[in-house]
């Protein structure tokens, strides 16, 4: 059976970095509000995060991300013939974003794009996997393009819309890419997802689409945070004892364990709720923020200079909408 695996792997970040301490201040000043000291960096644990310039795009952090992985890895962008662009995050809402991506890299590949709140990117590696073990695709490049701090609310008109909006205020952008092939050994072994529809109004950006075509209103992020964590803590659970069952690998199996991360007190409890050795994780919400679904592209690549053929690594991402997903690598 033929083996499909991760061969390359890079991200970007934007070069303007914002301290979690300067995002309160504008915020306070902008909303006339006294806001208690150090509030949204006690409240996260985010003490800084990346901020795209006001002309760069999703599709700017995407290319970057993939012009690394082509060059890293000898790669022709002729020689991809999947693009799939894998974000929460796109440019505009026609045509696909896939195609700014595969326009400025000089690629000829069949172009998408795939979207699924903060799990789009698994999404696509998995997608690109499939199209790959079907015959449909022999060599897939997965970017992403996340730019969230756009969808961050400038003022807060009161404490009530201060609670919905609040989770807004951990967002950091980034992009990252992977190139996904046939492998002669290890790859990706295992794959699971579970989905909770149910929630969806719980939390999200709910503009530019048929139901808020326009209007500032809908193109902030607003949800119930609180609601949001007891969701994931209830079913999420589940998802990682069902991938022990099925694969046999305990704990000490995997070298890392990669999570995506909204705040540290939700990444902590994570720990807490699932027993994962906290010194297997790569904690990057602290100083990048929530980066929607580049945060787990991003872990991949800070780790992947550290593993070695036939490490293990548990991917487990979660999403809006609501959903959950895992992965497990092997490394080839």
């Amino acid at each position: 059976m033929t083996r499909v695996g991760i061969t390359g792997i890079a991200y970007a970040l934007p070069a303007r970095e914002v301290a979690t301490a300067e995002l309160q201040r504008k915020v306070a000043v902008a909303s006339g509000l006294m806001l208690p000291p150090g509030m949204f960096e006690k409240a996260t644990g985010i003490v800084r995060r990346r901020v795209a310039a006001d002309d760069e795009y999703a599709s700017d952090l995407a290319v970057d991300a993939a012009t690394k992985v082509l060059a890293d890895t000898g790669t022709d962008p002729l020689d991809v013939d999947l693009l799939l662009f894998a974000s929460a995050t796109r440019d505009m809402a026609e045509p696909a974003t896939a195609h700014v991506v595969q326009a400025a890299l000089g690629s000829r590949a069949h172009a998408l794009d795939v979207t699924n709140a903060c799990n789009s990117f698994l999404n696509g590696i998995d997608l690109a996997r499939s199209m790959i073990l079907a015959g449909r695709a022999r060599r897939a490049l997965v970017v992403t393009g996340e730019t969230p701090t756009r969808a961050m609310r400038p003022r807060i008109d009161g404490m009530a819309q201060a609670r919905t909006a609040f989770a807004g205020y951990t967002f950091g952008d980034a992009g990252a890419a992977v190139l996904v092939e046939p492998v002669a050994a290890g790859g990706i072994v295992d794959v699971d997802s579970e989905t909770h529809s149910e929630h969806w109004a719980a939390g999200g950006i709910f503009g530019g689409g048929s139901r808020h075509p326009r209007g500032d209103e809908h193109t902030y992020f607003t949800g119930d945070g609180h609601r949001l964590r007891r969701i994931f803590e209830k079913i999420g659970a589940g998802l990682i004892e069902r991938v022990a069952l099925r694969t046999g690998y305990a704990w000490s199996d995997y070298s890392r364990v990669l999570v995506h991360q909204v705040t540290l007190p939700y990444l902590e409890r994570f720990v807490e709720v699932t027993g994962v050795p906290r010194d297997k994780l790569a904690i990057t919400v602290d100083r990048l923020g929530n980066m929607a679904s580049a945060t787990l592209g991003v872990q991949m690549a800070e780790v992947r200079p550290d593993l070695a053929p036939g490490d293990r690594v548990l991917l487990v991402g979660l999403g809006g909408g609501v959903s959950l997903m895992t992965m497990v690598w092997e490394v080839s």
